[in-house]
């Protein structure tokens, strides 16, 4: 794929850019390697200083970042403007408390001291998505930034300014130069980079193919990596729920960035007592969102990002009305420019389909009724997948079955699946492995040292 920005509202190509050279890349891999050096005996104070000011530049130019998000990938422009914002939550997040996350910890034996201490790895590749153009970015690079490591983004390739942009708020924030650098390279130049001795480990949240290829190459290599990849997330809303918020949330959790979120609810499992109910409210939510302009502050709906992705999830639609689904609403992209398509629900998808289970990225529902929670519970199992959950009752039972019994990374009760600084994110089975955020992700990029002394 050629390195451009090209607005997805219009298909208007907006600019260019050349992929680095061999010997750029090589010089920009020596300079991370040899900044790391010196970076890595910074000391917290100093690293805060620094993650602070990132987060004040984020807070104060959080409305031009986020015209370069929509310009680039098309999500809605408070929304874009709101990911700047958490970016900045992010940045502070670990500012206050990576030392703590960090610290010794000591732990009693028959040494005269023994304890834990955590070290920096060195420069982290980061392969990141087009989705959450900053956000993806921000949580991997403010804990390995504030950890001591250095990083390298290898961000996608529909998003090149908003890749530059990140390294620019690092570089005015007052990091050192090539603590943090974007590299302006195609997939294929990816092998070569994770094989290469100074690259010591690496992040990607994308596909699962380009995980399954990332952790193949780095596990010849030894490598630690953590993956965040694909979502078949359930939403499911048993009789006791708040029926009114989950309607109006299940709605706004399949749409949130144009549908295009590894984290959005794509199957709705609702039990049969109040199936007919919630079907037709959800419907006619759906059809009442506001599709256009992504730069108006009106729009609900923006283009999805590539003409590609719209034609997959044409694709993928065709494929579940053929395996015999109904669609209540939507089904078709928009005549026009742009990569518009409608919000669609469909119903009667036969669970055993592949359909019913893959990831679908754009605001395509599917709307499933089930006899009890066993059932529910089945259903939102039966995917490769396990990133997010979301269950809806007010019973303290079911409550406690379905964070028993789903088989995910996150399970969210009344409430949509969000990430969070303040607490771990990332998945099982298929949706990958290892977490981001907290202080179980800063933890992922170090050295987890033993230290006896007798």
């Amino acid at each position: 794929m050629a390195i451009a920005s090209i607005n997805p509202a219009t298909g208007q190509t907006l600019r260019e850019f050349s992929a680095l050279t061999t010997q750029q890349i090589e010089q920009k891999l020596q300079l991370a390697a040899d900044v790391f050096q010196t970076y890595r005996r910074t000391s917290f104070a100093d690293r805060s200083r620094m993650m602070i000011r990132a987060a004040e530049i984020l807070e104060s130019e959080k409305h031009e970042f986020g015209k370069t998000m929509t310009i680039e990938m098309g999500k809605p422009l408070q929304a874009a403007i709101g990911e700047a914002e958490k970016c900045a939550w992010v940045c502070r997040y670990y500012a206050e408390n990576a030392e703590r996350h960090l610290a010794d910890e000591i732990v009693e034996t028959n040494a005269k001291k023994s304890y834990v201490h955590f070290q920096p790895l060195g420069p982290v590749l980061a392969v990141m998505p087009w989705n959450f153009p900053f956000w993806q970015v921000f949580r991997f690079a403010a804990p390995a930034l504030m950890a001591g490591n250095v990083g390298l983004l290898k961000h996608s390739s529909n998003v090149p300014q908003c890749a530059l942009a990140i390294e620019e708020i690092f570089r005015r924030a007052g990091f050192p130069e090539g603590a943090f650098q974007t590299l302006l390279i195609g997939s294929q130049a990816v092998e070569g980079i994770l094989k290469d001795r100074r690259v010591v480990a690496a992040t990607l949240t994308g596909s699962e193919p380009a995980g399954r290829s990332v952790a193949g190459i780095a596990g010849k290599e030894i490598k630690t990596t953590v993956l965040e990849l694909g979502g078949s997330d359930p939403f499911i809303v048993m009789p006791s729920a708040d029926f009114d918020v989950a309607v109006t949330t299940a709605v706004k959790a399949r749409t949130i960035n144009n549908g295009q979120s590894c984290i959005a609810a794509k199957r709705f499992i609702v039990a049969a007592e109040i199936y007919d109910k919630f079907e037709e409210r959800f419907v006619s939510e759906m059809q009442s969102l506001r599709i256009g302009d992504p730069m108006d502050e009106s729009t609900e709906i923006g283009p999805l990002a590539t003409p590609q992705i719209r034609d997959d999830l044409v694709e993928q639609v065709k494929k579940a009305v053929d395996s015999g689904a109904r669609v209540l609403t939507g089904g078709k992209k928009l005549d026009g420019p742009g990569n518009f398509y409608e919000p669609t629900v469909l119903v009667n998808v036969d669970p055993s389909s592949t359909v019913s289970c893959e990831e679908i990225f754009g605001p395509v529902a599917m709307l499933f009724r089930v006899a009890d929670i066993d059932e529910a519970i089945r259903l939102a199992n039966a995917t490769p997948f396990g990133l997010g959950s979301s269950a809806w009752t007010s019973d303290a039972n079911e409550q406690a079955k379905f964070i028993e019994e789903i088989e995910a990374g996150c399970v969210f009760i009344n409430a949509m699946v969000a990430s969070d600084p303040r607490l771990p994110f990332g998945g099982v089975k298929n949706s990958g492995y290892g977490r981001e955020l907290a202080e179980f992700g800063i933890r992922e990029f170090v050295n987890i040292k033993t230290v006896w002394i007798g």
